[in-house]
């Protein structure tokens, strides 16, 4: 993606007719035979601004998170070392968001708020993501200022034709995506519902209940930050269909990691349970396989990241971009 972002960023200043220099530094990092990660700047940065871009997941490329992780962290020394000025991070998706609480009984650290301790330490002073995991990230990457890009724009937009639609309800299959729903489901003229949902284990998703008023309902749109492996969704699905009588589904997603088994899940609901359309963006990058799917349809967010760094850039309000 930051190739497409730095191409409509080059738009926007040449439509500002400003004659600011843009600076481009790619692939910096690199490994060692011992797979120790090292980064090299090829040219001066001092008193530059530096947007750094990351893609901590892509399913085409087999490096690990935490491999894509130290390459972030490292490259932000190595500008903060070099006199950069200010280091803002750009992570379209933020992995380790989902670790803002330790599961009950099990023992677990809060892993997010060491990765945003390191983040800090690194020297990133300007954090900007697309719909984290929780609220509760602003809190702990304090004293990094995090800029949370809100999905509901994209999602107003590929679902505007529903609108007021009376047969039509939004859903959040569980209750971290409640607020989002509520949101959206207002500004929409929509009714809204919430699927409750425990984890047995890991990875592994039990629906017991969809609370909402379902009558005359005959089309659910699913809104949620992420899909995984996808057996959320296919457990809220199944169960509009088999005991709410939806006839057609819409799933729009911020983040779809990509995996085998959440194409197959995905692709079994479009033949057998109404699956009409799924709405995902490039915050990490597609795989063919999902690209293929002829139901899914891939938003692409380079210009809004393009216009958030602007903004930030020339110290105005980012939150200007996202006003309903």
């Amino acid at each position: 993606m930051a190739d497409k972002v730095i191409a409509c960023y080059r738009q926007l200043l040449a439509e500002a007719d400003s004659n600011g220099e843009l600076l481009s530094l790619p692939n910096v990092d690199f490994q060692f035979s011992d797979s120790e990660t090292c980064v090299r700047l090829e040219k001066a940065v001092n008193g530059n601004d530096v947007f750094l871009f990351q893609a901590l997941l892509d399913p085409a490329n087999h490096a690990a998170i935490d491999q894509n992780y130290m390459a972030f962290l490292v490259a932000a020394r190595a500008f903060r070392e070099w006199g950069a000025n200010q280091i803002t991070g750009i992570l379209p998706y933020l992995a380790y968001a989902r670790q803002d609480k330790p599961t009950r009984f099990e023992r677990e650290p809060t892993t997010v708020k060491l990765m945003a301790d390191l983040t800090s330490k690194a020297g990133i002073g300007r954090l900007v993501t697309y719909d984290p995991h929780g609220a509760s990230v602003q809190g702990f990457y304090e004293p990094t200022t995090v800029y949370e890009l809100d999905p509901l724009t994209l999602f107003k937009e590929a679902f505007h034709h529903f609108r007021g639609q009376q047969d039509v309800i939004v859903v959040a299959p569980d209750a971290g995506a409640a607020k989002l729903v509520t949101h959206f489901g207002r500004m929409m003229d929509l009714n809204s519902a919430i699927a409750s949902k425990h984890r047995p284990k890991p990875e592994e998703a039990v629906i017991s209940e969809i609370i909402g008023d379902f009558s005359g309902k005959k089309i659910a749109i699913v809104l949620d930050d992420m899909i995984s492996s996808g057996g959320t969704v296919e457990e809220v699905i199944k169960k509009l269909v088999q005991e709410k009588g939806i006839q057609e589904i819409h799933l729009g997603v911020s983040h779809n990691l990509g995996l085998p088994e959440a194409r197959e899940r995905l692709l079994a609901l479009h033949e057998q349970y109404g699956l009409q359309q799924l709405v995902v963006t490039n915050s990490i990058p597609q795989t063919e396989a999902f690209r293929q799917l002829p139901f899914c349809k891939i938003r692409d967010l380079s210009e809004t990241f393009a216009r958030v760094i602007n903004r930030i850039h020339h110290n105005r309000p980012v939150s200007e971009l996202f006003s309903m």
